[in-house]
This record gives C-alpha cells, sequence and structure tokens, in this order.
C-alpha cells in the first residue's frame, strides 16, 4: 500500500480528505510538508542535490531536507523522519522557524520550516540526495538566484531564514 497524505483547506489547515500520495501529485492537492534547514555554528547552510529520479524537481538543488509530511504524522515528527532519511541525522533539536505556503502548477503545499544546528557527519542513506554542498546564510538569496532550485525554498524556506539573517546584523 501506498503512503497516505492529507489532503488540507490551505487556509484553516483542516483535513478535508486522506488520499493516496500519488494522486496528490497527479491532482496537485494541497497537503503538509515540512522542511529542515542544517545551519552549521560556522554560520553555512547544508545545501543538496536532489536525485534525478524525484517525482517534483529532480536533479535540483535545495537548501532544506524535507518532504511530504504522512497522513495521521505531527510535523515535528515528519521532520525528524525526514532529516534522517536524506541526512543520516537523528537526535538533534528542531526548532520551527514558521511555516508558508507554495502553489504552482506543480504543487501545493504548506511547510512548516525547522532549524537544525548540526556541525556533525551528513549520511545521506535513502537515496534521494545525491550530492552536498554549503552556502552561508547571508549568501543565501543569492545561491538561489543563481542555482536551479527547488521553487518551495524560494517561497516557503528563504523568507523564514532571512529573519535569522536580519537578526544576525542587528
Amino acid at each position: 500500500m501506498s503512503e497516505r497524505v492529507e489532503v488540507i483547506d490551505p487556509m484553516t489547515g483542516a483535513t478535508l480528505d486522506t488520499v493516496e500520495r500519488a494522486r496528490v501529485r497527479s491532482e496537485n492537492l494541497w497537503h503538509r510538508s515540512v522542511f529542515v534547514v542544517l545551519l552549521r555554528s560556522d554560520g553555512l547552510v547544508v545545501t543538496h542535490r536532489r536525485a534525478d529520479w524525484k517525482d517534483m524537481w529532480p536533479g535540483r538543488w535545495d537548501c532544506a531536507f524535507g518532504g511530504v509530511v504522512a497522513a495521521g504524522e505531527a510535523t515535528a515528527v515528519a521532520a525528524e523522519r525526514e532529516l534522517a532519511e536524506e541526512a543520516g541525522v537523528h537526535g538533534v533539536a528542531l526548532e520551527h522557524l514558521g511555516h508558508g505556503m507554495h502553489d504552482d502548477e506543480d504543487v501545493r503545499e504548506v511547510g512548516d520550516v525547522y532549524l537544525a544546528r548540526w556541525d556533525g557527519p551528513l549520511a545521506p542513506a535513502d537515496g534521494e540526495v545525491v550530492e552536498l554542498g554549503t552556502v552561508p546564510l547571508a549568501e543565501l538569496d543569492a545561491w538561489l538566484g543563481d542555482t536551479p532550485v527547488v521553487p518551495d525554498a524560494c517561497t516557503i524556506v528563504a523568507p523564514l531564514l532571512r529573519t535569522l539573517v536580519d537578526g544576525a546584523g542587528s
């Protein structure tokens, strides 16, 4: 049986239905997602390139690990799961930065963004991540503009990370 995902009302967050993940993708239905930004103590954000076999935005770069929240799964639990699957990072404290929405012809999602401060090793294990990199937090906007990235990183993640940059400068 494939993964079940909650279809949601994007304004209220109320669950409208529970369907197969494939249906969420094929019909571009509103759903929940999570993003986890890994920030090193030297101010570098860990980036990664997605596998070419991914159903959404294959081969593109991202500034956060994450994915779709399964039906009945809390967003914090989904964030921990995705971080473990995609980066091999376990047991790190997650700070909830906020949430945002992304709506285009490919994906409609309400995403919760978490921050993990981590200097330890990374061990992508599930094959979804094929390359790792870093970018200074203060240069993230330029990186997003110059790199083929997943669009939801620009609409959901980047605005919340800008608050970290602005806060560091004050």
